[in-house]
């Protein structure tokens, strides 16, 4: 996979050089390159905004600049550029005010070839960039990390970058651990996990996992994941598919104020919302 990433922080995204993703970039797993944004302005004060029409506060991010950049990362034509085939491009804008990027977000860019993720700051990117590649046939994603505004989209791309960047052949060096982690095809959270010492002051780890019985273990872990979800996010359970769950499943969610209504599982107190 090839990411490129357009900043007027380039050094925001260093970050990315570290941990299991720097090694990915390291080993050519992932070709991941940082651009300046300001190189493809033409003035002498490398400018990159400006004010908004209609008025208000704040500044906004030229399309002009922001066209110049995302026609040469992308390889799609720009002014004088040899034509590219934007289909085979999907840019990323973080913005507050985007579609909620998820673990399902994360795994359908990882399936992609070439993403450009473009970082906005002030009061964003002009609306107009969005719009011009999706008429190339550019496929154009505006994403959130969460509700709540940032000072720029560089965070985002880092949260972003290696969300999708684990899900890579060979970054994770065990892959069974990216089966039942949080937000998983399960659809739960995962269960606690513990390491030595067995007893550490007056806590000591669950029996069951110094037992050996792989059944009852998995059994355990699978109980936890279910009240864990249940206890931090109802919205989690409400998108459970009943059919996919046992009858202990059905059981543990019914004792955490769950129950199956026509087809559905609800909340049986005022309390769970």
């Amino acid at each position: 996979m090839r990411i490129d990433v357009v900043t007027i922080f380039p050094d925001y995204l260093a970050a990315l050089d570290l941990s299991l993703v720097g090694k990915a970039r390291a080993a050519g797993i992932l070709d991941l390159r940082v651009h300046d944004l300001r190189d493809w302005t033409t003035d002498r004060h490398r400018t990159v905004d400006d004010t908004p029409f209609g008025g208000g506060a704040g500044m906004v991010m030229r399309p002009d600049v922001w066209g110049r950049a995302i026609d040469d990362v992308s390889g799609v034509a720009g002014a004088g550029g040899a034509a590219g085939d934007p289909s085979g491009v999907h840019l990323v804008v973080p913005t507050p005010s985007g579609e909620t990027f998820t673990q399902r977000t994360a795994e359908a860019l990882a399936r992609e070839a070439h993403l450009v993720v473009a970082c906005g700051r002030y009061e964003g990117i002009d609306a107009r960039v969005a719009e011009h590649y999706r008429a190339t046939g550019m496929r154009v994603s505006e994403l959130s990390i969460g509700d709540y505004v940032l000072n720029g989209g560089e965070v985002a791309a880092l949260v972003m970058v290696e969300a999708v960047g684990r899900l890579l052949p060979g970054v994770v060096g065990n892959p069974e651990s990216l089966v039942e982690e949080s937000h998983g095809a399960a659809g739960l959270l995962e269960y606690p996990v513990y390491t030595k010492p067995p007893a550490w002051g007056d806590l000591e780890v669950p029996d069951v996992l110094l037992s050996g019985h792989h059944a009852r273990i998995h059994r355990w872990r699978r109980d936890q994941a279910l009240r864990r979800t249940a206890a931090r996010r109802p919205d989690m359970v409400r998108a459970l598919d009943v059919d996919a769950l046992d009858r202990h499943d059905l059981a543990v969610l019914a004792e955490e104020g769950w129950a199956v209504v026509d087809g559905r599982l609800v909340a049986d107190t005022p309390d769970v919302d």
